[in-house]
C-alpha cells in the first residue's frame, strides 16, 4: 500500500457520511446545534491528541497485532496481562462499532426505502434490514481480500466526493438558511435532564463515535510501504481530514434545517434525511440520502474487515474461546472466514435489544466508543510510564509528554461520561446498558484469564509477531 492507501483505510472507517449522519439525532436532542457545530471541533482537537500519541507508538511497532501487541511490548511488568485486557477491549470495541455502523446504515437505507417505495419503518423492519446488510458484509469479506481492497479504494473517493456534493447542494439549493448565530450557538434539550452542561456533554457522543476506527492504519501497516512513517501519518491524517471535512459537512446540514421539530420527530427515523428533503425537495433530497447510504455500506464492510482481522490475530495468540477455530484461514480465499462470521454473529446479538429499546443504538455507540478508546489510550499510558521507550522515525519530540497526557485525560473523561444515563427518567427504554456490557467483558476476561488464558495466551515472546502476521497470510 502507498501512504494514501493506508490513510484511505482509516478515513473510510471513520466515515463522516456514516457517523455524522446516523448519530446526528443524538446531538439534535442533547444540545442541538451548539453540540453539533461546536462540539465537533472540540472533540476533534482531543481526538487528534489521541491519534498523535498512538501514531508515535505505531512508528516504533508498525505491526498488524496493533493495540494489544503494543501494550504487551510497552508494559514493564505483567506484559501478557496488559495485552490480554487491551485485546479484549479492542475486540469489544471492534464488534460494537461494526454493529453501530451497520445499524446506522440500516436506518439510512430504511429511510430511503420509505421515501421511495413506502416501506414502513419499524424496529422490526430496521433490524431485519440491519441483519441483511451485515450478512452481505460477511459474504463480501469471505469472498476474498482482493474484492475488499477494490471496494475500499472506491469507498475513500466516494466519501470525499459525496461530502463535497452534499455541501455544495445544501449551500446553493435551499431558499432559506439558518443564521450563523443560530447554527453555532442554539441550544436544544430533549433529554429530560435539567443541567445544560451535562446535556451538551452527552451530545458529544455523536462526534466521539464518528472519530473511531483510525487504528486501522496500524492493522494494515505491514502491507504499507515505509510503514514506520506512512502508518503513523495515516492515523493522524485520517483524523485531521475527517475533522475538517466533517465540520464543513455538519455546518452545511445544520444551517439547512428548515423545521427542527419535524426533523427530530421524523417518521422515517433519520433526521438528516428529513432535513435533505425539506431543504432541497424530494428528488434532490433522495439523491443525498442515497449518497450517505452507499457510503455507510462501504464503511460497514470495512468495519467487518478490520474486526475480523483483529479477532483472527487475537485468536492466533489463543485469547478467544475456540481460538483454534477462529484463527483458521480459508485456503481457497485466503481470508479468516470463521472470524468474519464470529464478528457478524456477535454484532447481531449486540444489536438485538433495538427490537425493544429505542435507545439501543445510542448504547451500542457508547460501547463502541468506550471499548475502542480504552484500547487506544492504554498503550499511550504505558508508553508514558516506560522510561526505556525509544521514539521511532515519526515522533512528537518535545510535545510528546503534553499530548500524551492530554490524550489519557480525555479518554478517562469520556469513558465515565458515556456510561451515564442519556435521558431522564431512566426506564427500560432509556437505560444505558454500556456499563453492563463493559462489566460483562471485564468479568469474562478476568475469569477466562484465570481459567486458561494465563496458560495459553502469548506464551511465546510477543516478538513472534514480527515474523508471522495475519497480513502475510492474507497476501
Amino acid at each position: 500500500m502507498s501512504g494514501f492507501s493506508n490513510f484511505a483505510v482509516s478515513f473510510s472507517i471513520i466515515s463522516i457520511l456514516s457517523g455524522c449522519i446516523t448519530s446526528f439525532g443524538i446531538a439534535m436532542n442533547a444540545g442541538g446545534p451548539v453540540a453539533i457545530s461546536l462540539g465537533w471541533p472540540l472533540v476533534g482537537v482531543f481526538v487528534m491528541c489521541v491519534a498523535l500519541a498512538m501514531a508515535e507508538v505505531c512508528s516504533v511497532y508498525p505491526t498488524a497485532g496493533g493495540l494489544y501487541f503494543w501494550a504487551g511490548r510497552l508494559a514493564r511488568t505483567h506484559k501478557r496481562e496488559w495485552a490480554w485486557v487491551v485485546g479484549w477491549f479492542n475486540f469489544l470495541g471492534e464488534v460494537a462499532v461494526t454493529a453501530a455502523v451497520d445499524f446506522g446504515a440500516a436506518t439510512t437505507w430504511m429511510a430511503f426505502l420509505d421515501l421511495t417505495i413506502g416501506v414502513d419503518v419499524t424496529p422490526l423492519t430496521t433490524f431485519v434490514c440491519f441483519c441483511v446488510i451485515l450478512l452481505l458484509h460477511g459474504l463480501l469479506n469471505a469472498f476474498g481480500v482482493g474484492l475488499v481492497q477494490i471496494l475500499s479504494a472506491v469507498s475513500a473517493w466516494w466519501h470525499l466526493a459525496g461530502a463535497a456534493v452534499i455541501f455544495v447542494v445544501l449551500a446553493l439549493v435551499p431558499d432559506h438558511h439558518q443564521s450563523p448565530g443560530w447554527t453555532l450557538t442554539h441550544f436544544v434539550n430533549n433529554t429530560g435532564w435539567g443541567n445544560p452542561l451535562y446535556v451538551f456533554l452527552i451530545g458529544l457522543l455523536m462526534a466521539q463515535y464518528t472519530f473511531t476506527g483510525f487504528d486501522a492504519s496500524a492493522h494494515v501497516a505491514e502491507e504499507t510501504r515505509n510503514a514506520s512513517v506512512n502508518a503513523p501519518k495515516g492515523i493522524v491524517n485520517s483524523v485531521l481530514v475527517s475533522l475538517v471535512a466533517g465540520w464543513i459537512l455538519l455546518l452545511a446540514v445544520t444551517s439547512a434545517i428548515q423545521d427542527y421539530d419535524k426533523a427530530v420527530g421524523t417518521e422515517i427515523g433519520l433526521p438528516p434525511a428529513q432535513i435533505f428533503i425539506d431543504a432541497t425537495g424530494h428528488a434532490v433530497g433522495l439523491m443525498l440520502v442515497l449518497i450517505c447510504a452507499v457510503a455507510q455500506f462501504f464503511c460497514g464492510m470495512a468495519c467487518v474487515t478490520s474486526a475480523s482481522r483483529m479477532s483472527f490475530a487475537f485468536s492466533r495468540d489463543n485469547a478467544l474461546p475456540g481460538s483454534r477455530w477462529w484463527s483458521r484461514v480459508n485456503p481457497r480465499t485466503g481470508t479468516p472466514t470463521n472470524s468474519i462470521w464470529l464478528v457478524t454473529a456477535m454484532a447481531i446479538v449486540l444489536t438485538s435489544p433495538s427490537l425493544v429499546s429505542t435507545t439501543a443504538y445510542l448504547a451500542v455507540t457508547s460501547i463502541a466508543v468506550i471499548g475502542l478508546y480504552i484500547a487506544y489510550v492504554t498503550p499511550v499510558l504505558l508508553r508514558r510510564i516506560n522510561p526505556d521507550f525509544v521514539p521511532g522515525r515519526w515522533n512528537l519530540g518535545r510535545w510528546s509528554a503534553l499530548i500524551g497526557w492530554v490524550a489519557v485525560g480525555w479518554v478517562a473523561f469520556i469513558v465515565v461520561l458515556f456510561m451515564l444515563p442519556p435521558a431522564s427518567p431512566v426506564t427500560i427504554d432509556t437505560f444505558n446498558y454500556a456499563p453492563v456490557a463493559v462489566a460483562i467483558v471485564l468479568v469474562f476476561a478476568g475469569a477466562t484469564w484465570l481459567l486458561g488464558g494465563r496458560k495459553h495466551f502469548m506464551r511465546e515472546d510477543p516478538g513472534h509477531h514480527d515474523t508471522v502476521q495475519p497480513t502475510e497470510i492474507f497476501r
